[in-house]
């Protein structure tokens, strides 16, 4: 796994619940408590470790925090801009996700995204497939979840109404998430602007 999704990891425990909670975390999954490089590989099975200890600690399913996470990283004020350069309104958003591994590999050639691809259905749905493309298993089992918090982060961002399901892989093999955008102007989203806004000017 490559250290940027664990050090995403790392960050959204610590900077949500605590540092306490990260050093118990840490302790359990077996590592010290600086945690990760953002640029190095690790094995998959220390995510999968941090993310169970992480489960265990705070009593949630890993899954639940795994779509927390997606909501932490659309805080980031970088992975956020990154985001909105996608469209102007929700669905154009949405329509920009097919190219989202093509740019992370770009930036990043070890990141590993799986393949992203949107069917856009009548009455504002969508379902997302996720492929395996470059993605290893492990990454495969926890972008469904990241992407669902993201998805629905980004829906509040842009003011958008959007019914976001991730479907149970017990049934659904696939991990497609389905999107219903039921409204896309139901509310006042964040304030974006393309440049970044001049010294001394409030954004």
């Amino acid at each position: 796994m490559h250290g940027l999704v664990n050090r995403s990891l790392q960050c959204f425990l610590r900077d949500t619940y605590g540092p306490d909670l990260w050093d118990a975390v840490a302790r359990r999954a077996g590592i010290g408590p600086d945690g990760f490089e953002a640029m190095q590989i690790y094995d998959d099975a220390l995510t999968e470790a941090v993310l169970a200890a992480a489960a265990q600690q705070l009593v949630k399913p890993p899954e639940a925090l795994l779509e927390d996470l997606g909501t932490y990283l659309v805080s980031l004020e970088p992975l956020r801009r990154l985001l909105r350069f996608g469209g102007v309104g929700y669905a154009d958003f949405l329509q920009s996700l097919d190219d989202l591994q093509g740019r992370a590999q770009l930036a990043l050639p070890d990141l590993g995204l799986p393949a992203l691809r949107l069917v856009a259905e009548p009455g504002g749905r969508f379902v997302l497939h996720l492929g395996g493309g470059l993605a290893g298993a492990a990454m495969a089992r926890l972008a469904p979840p990241v992407l669902a918090g993201v998805l629905r982060a980004m829906a509040d961002d842009y003011g958008a109404l959007a019914l976001i399901e991730l479907p149970d892989v017990r049934q659904d093999a696939s991990g497609a998430i389905h999107i219903d955008l039921l409204q896309a102007r139901f509310a006042k989203g964040r304030r974006f602007q393309l440049g970044l806004p001049a010294a001394g000017v409030a954004p």
